[in-house]
């Protein structure tokens, strides 16, 4: 018996609006910790309650909110904290840039290669019916009809 699809709407209850942050964010943590260990990268997961209060993971501890989760942050920390997550997310946008840049550099010289490729059949596949014609052309019907058949 399998689970009936969530409807993606705000949870009216309060308490259980409270029960399913806690529990989707504990599930979410343990997911950004798998998929750290897994794939061998790095995971920073930041969420903030209705209450103001911050969860955090980290894989590394460059990018870890320093305090308890009770604990208020200044302005100041969070604009710090928002500056190395842009820094972050540029360098990922750009590593992804020069990937799609390098995939696009050889495409381009895969299709070029596949061109000379195709020019190369088409030189070799007139060559062979000037030989069939210029065949064709000292030879009876019947080995014309039989030449014929190779092109």
């Amino acid at each position: 018996m399998g689970r009936k699809k969530v409807v993606m709407q705000r949870i009216e209850d309060k308490n259980s609006r409270k029960v399913t942050f806690s529990k989707r964010r504990n599930g979410l943590m343990k997911k950004a910790r798998e998929i750290s260990v897994l794939c061998d990268c790095e995971i920073a997961v930041i969420v903030f309650s209705n209450s103001g209060k911050h969860y955090h993971f980290s894989s590394t501890n460059s990018r870890c909110i320093e305090g308890s989760n009770d604990e208020k942050h200044s302005l100041s920390d969070l604009i710090n904290l928002e500056n190395q997550l842009d820094a972050a997310l540029r360098d990922t946008r750009l590593k992804k840039t020069q990937l799609m840049m390098e995939s696009i550099s050889a495409l381009h010289q895969k299709e070029t290669k596949l061109k000379e490729e195709n020019e190369d059949l088409e030189r070799e596949v007139k060559a062979m019916r000037n030989v069939v014609e210029s065949m064709n052309e000292g030879s009876s019907h019947h080995e014309r009809a039989t030449l014929s058949l190779l092109y």
